[in-house]
């Protein structure tokens, strides 16, 4: 952890970057975040060097949020209420989301199942297949291959009928130079996300802080890994024990 700064906007990010070395901020040649376009405007002007990565989880939980909004819009247009224990959308929800590899025979029998039950007009199922399209993205290592896989998820999905998967397609367009560049660097938010994690520890831990500079020193101290100065060690006191000589 380097530093925290309250609030998450474009304008919070360029002002930490205007306060920071400049020599320090030409060193980073890489940043990876998630699509926030709040952060992707705040790199501006201080970290136009860098070379910006979309974080591979956060796009593909994109194409599971627009799956996930498509099955909870038809399951509520078909039987009028939100998905319960035994509708055919609900029980499959899981499914789903998995990647189609994992999905063994009798899941795969299920889900087909679900859809021909629950999803008349198939709108699910093409929200199913553009979540699968993105993932496929990352199953290769080729950039080039990736580059046409990317391209065609897009031209499929700004095309579809259905407005959530249109609007995913709007949103890998927007983001196709980030999302291509983790092919050329590898990079992703994943050591970010472990010190999310530590910091939401030691909220819990604190109950809440009223202070913002008390909770910024405390996550630092936890998260920051701090060099202190050399220390003497100080002695060990060696007493009997009470009842050694009992």
């Amino acid at each position: 952890m380097i530093d925290m700064t309250p609030g998450n906007t474009a304008g919070d990010l360029r002002r930490w970057c205007a306060n920071a070395d400049p020599a320090w901020l030409a060193k980073f040649g890489v940043v990876a975040t998630d699509l926030a376009e709040s952060y992707r405007a705040g790199l501006s002007p201080h970290l136009d060097h860098a070379t910006r990565v979309a974080d591979p989880f956060h796009v593909v939980r994109v194409a599971n949020r627009c799956l996930d909004t498509v099955r909870r819009r038809v399951q509520n247009e078909q039987l009028g209420h939100r998905g319960r224990k035994r509708d055919p959308l609900y029980t499959i929800r899981k499914i789903l989301l998995s990647g189609s590899e994992r999905v063994v025979d009798d899941g795969a029998n299920r889900m087909l199942l679900g859809l021909r039950a629950g999803d008349p007009n198939d709108e699910v199922l093409g929200a199913w297949l553009a979540k699968e399209s993105v993932r496929d993205v990352y199953l290769t290592d080729d950039p080039s291959e990736a580059a046409v896989l990317l391209d065609k998820t897009i031209a499929g999905c700004r095309s579809d009928t259905v407005p959530e998967i249109r609007s995913l397609g709007a949103t890998l367009a927007r983001w196709r130079t980030e999302i291509l560049a983790h092919d050329d660097t590898g990079a992703s938010n994943g050591p970010t996300e472990g010190l999310n994690l530590l910091v939401k520890e030691v909220k819990r831990c604190g109950r809440g802080f009223e202070n913002f500079e008390h909770y910024r020193l405390r996550v630092l101290l936890r998260a920051g890994k701090p060099t202190w100065p050399n220390q003497p060690t100080p002695p060990i006191l060696r007493t009997p024990h009470p009842h050694a000589h009992a």
